[in-house]
């Protein structure tokens, strides 16, 4: 996962030296978790991934007013969210998708190094519990566990109070463990 402070440091490279370099760089280590919540939003893959093109394309044309973010992750996301609520408007599905409708699948478990020693046959039954979450529930254990963002971030995104992602994050942790603690009781049912 990139940092912030990288981030900030790839966004000072582009606006004052116009480094190519660290533009794809940028591109590359954000890509796919941008297009993965822009496709969330559109169900569209090339929506998506036009989307997330606009939006850096946009980045590389501004790079002169470019200035150091706070959360540059936060506002990369937030950008992908406009850029894809203006899509869904040009598309004329003027009907914007509530926090419930948004899909995602997790891709991983592994959140960090430690969580490498987790058995596979674990770790597969974890991430199927998470993929059993509900939509909105996922979503924003996604955004929390797999992009690294934090509560009050994903709160912001998505325009849900603080306390809706805490909430909906012990809902996540819980259910998760009940399915873990049911399947180990009683693995014949499964």
């Amino acid at each position: 996962m990139i940092s912030d402070n990288y981030i900030n440091q790839l966004l000072e490279s582009i606006s004052v030296r116009d480094c190519e370099k660290s533009y794809k760089e940028l591109f590359i280590a954000l890509h796919d978790k941008l297009y993965k919540f822009a496709y969330a939003i559109l169900k569209s893959a090339e929506d998506a991934e036009e989307v997330v093109s606009d939006l850096f394309i946009n980045v590389w044309v501004k790079r002169k007013s470019l200035k150091p973010l706070n959360n540059p992750t936060l506002y990369l996301f937030i950008g992908a969210k406009n850029y894809a609520i203006n899509r869904l408007k040009l598309n004329k599905r003027n009907i914007l998708p509530q926090l419930d409708e948004l899909t995602t699948n997790l891709e991983s478990i592994y959140f960090n190094p430690e969580e490498l020693i987790i058995s596979t046959e674990l770790s597969q039954r974890i991430l199927a519990a998470i993929n059993e979450l509900p939509p909105k529930c996922k979503i924003i254990f996604k955004l929390v566990k797999e992009d690294g963002l934090k509560y009050n971030d994903v709160a912001q995104l998505l325009e849900i109070s603080s306390k809706t992602v805490e909430s909906q994050m012990a809902i996540a942790f819980r259910r998760i463990r009940q399915c873990l603690e049911f399947k180990n009781e009683f693995p014949e049912i499964h």
